[in-house]
């Protein structure tokens, strides 16, 4: 991967966890959760790579990249970003609190 490194942060790693979770148990199969996986990962190393093309939020220097229903948060920093949080588009995000 060329560009900025890439750092989680402990909500976003326990968001994630809790959706390869969910997956895995309503289907009865890593399958669906191993393919959401790799489509975070791609969505991250590309906005690695180009940080500023993720959508602008209405938080400083935080972007969103979409990856099926869900929304990757992250912060661009100096030398990296930072995973945020990554929540599903469904829901009310009127409160969000990053």
């Amino acid at each position: 991967m060329d560009g900025k490194e890439i750092r989680w942060s402990l909500k976003a790693i326990q968001d994630k966890i809790a959706i390869l979770d969910y997956w895995m148990n309503r289907n009865k199969s890593k399958a669906y959760s191993q393919k959401l996986d790799r489509l975070f990962d791609r969505a991250l190393n590309s906005a690695a790579r180009n940080p500023a093309s993720g959508k602008k939020t209405d938080y400083r220097n935080v972007r969103i990249r979409i990856v099926s229903h869900y929304l990757i948060f992250y912060l661009i920093q100096e030398k990296h970003i930072e995973v945020v949080r990554i929540l599903d588009s469904r829901r009310n995000l009127s409160s969000l609190n990053l």
